[in-house]
């Protein structure tokens, strides 16, 4: 779960005031890229938009807000640039426009976060149009879909910029009007992880932290802590087995179970499968050529044996302890979704409207 949300939600059911300071846009050097976010209250702050006095900036300005103090929408909705020189003691030489909108504390904003956590954790991106100086409501926009159909009065948003467009950006509309397009990209790789000993408890708490789901499945459901984010699941199951064939196309697979007998189970079930993205096996080379000796006797081919990623980690990180692996395993994790996630989707792909239920009052 991504911090901010994660706070947002717990802030609304208090009915705490927030604003969300989200980088909008940005020119040069900078700290943070386009869509980054940090949520603000009156004594609190949950993640970053890049630290150092940006922050103390955006601080000072989010809780002006929060006592009615600025904005052109008073307490709504404000865009600011800010650049990154000697005056506010950075040297990145860049410049950030920063969007600051006071977040509706009532049950609409809280169906609206919900529906933006349930999106991300299907694997389906979210554009949120947020109008900056007018009072339209803001629009949740799947970036799939047969048509895009916005809800009420004619918006005049473009609709090539949502389909072709892949970063949050400021845009005016044919009306002239100034909107803050910011894409919440979703928790789009699935990674099914078997094991729930310490090496796959501390590779769960890393990838808690990141923009994917995790489907959690081990035969011992003592092992598993009690409190998980939204995005990780799991599968208590006396046949983990079966948990392959639960796995979404294009899955990342990692198998690191208490038993090596479970181990070669999985991977044959794993194997069999075409349609997965990658698969590592915890262990070392001895215990793949094993592997690799016993799969080839069931009629494994070279081709299928060669899927196996085993030992697993970067190169470079050599430690054995549950948190060195942890961060070995999820980098290449990394390598691999920024070769496969980062890409543009083709275009062509219209958007569809899901909701339009925050006002951005607070």
């Amino acid at each position: 779960m991504t911090t901010w949300l994660a706070a947002l939600r717990k802030m609304q059911e208090t009915a705490t005031p927030a604003v969300l300071v989200t980088v909008a846009q940005i020119q040069g050097s900078t700290p943070r890229e386009p869509g980054a976010r940090m949520l603000y209250t009156a004594d609190d702050q949950f993640d970053t938009i890049g630290g150092g006095h940006l922050e103390w900036r955006a601080a000072q300005i989010a809780r002006a807000m929060l006592s009615g103090e600025a904005g052109e929408l008073p307490g709504q909705r404000r865009l600011e640039r800010i650049a990154l020189g000697p005056s506010l003691g950075q040297c990145c030489g860049g410049v950030v426009f920063l969007c600051f909108e006071r977040v509706a504390c009532d049950a609409t904003g809280m169906t609206t976060w919900q529906e933006l956590e349930q999106s991300w954790s299907s694997g389906n991106d979210l554009w949120r149009a947020l109008p900056l100086d007018h009072t339209d409501p803001l629009q949740l926009i799947e970036t799939d879909g047969e048509a895009c159909q916005l809800d009420g009065p004619d918006h005049g948003l473009p609709v090539e910029t949502l389909r072709n467009t892949r970063q949050t950006h400021l845009l005016r509309d044919r009306h002239g009007r100034r909107w803050l397009l910011d894409l919440c990209r979703a928790h789009q790789p699935q990674v099914v992880l078997f094991g729930a000993g310490h090496v796959g408890a501390a590779i769960v708490k890393v990838l808690a932290n990141l923009p994917c789901r995790v489907l959690w499945v081990d035969e011992r459901e003592e092992m598993f802590p009690a409190d998980l984010p939204a995005q990780v699941s799991i599968e208590a199951t006396d046949v983990p087995n079966a948990a392959v064939d639960m796995a979404e196309p294009g899955a990342y697979y990692l198998v690191m179970t208490h038993s090596h007998a479970l181990d070669q189970q999985l991977t044959e079930r794993i194997l069999k499968r075409e349609d997965g993205a990658w698969f590592g096996l915890i262990g070392s080379y001895t215990k793949r050529k094993q592997f690799e000796h016993r799969l080839a006797e069931r009629g494994f081919n070279a081709a299928q044996l060669e899927r196996i990623t085993c030992p697993i980690g970067i190169p470079g990180i050599y430690g054995k302890e549950p948190s060195s692996i942890a961060i070995a395993v999820v980098a290449q994790l990394m390598q691999l979704w920024e070769l496969r996630f980062t890409q543009p989707k083709p275009k062509g792909v219209t958007p569809s409207l899901v909701t339009h239920a925050l006002d951005g009052r607070g």
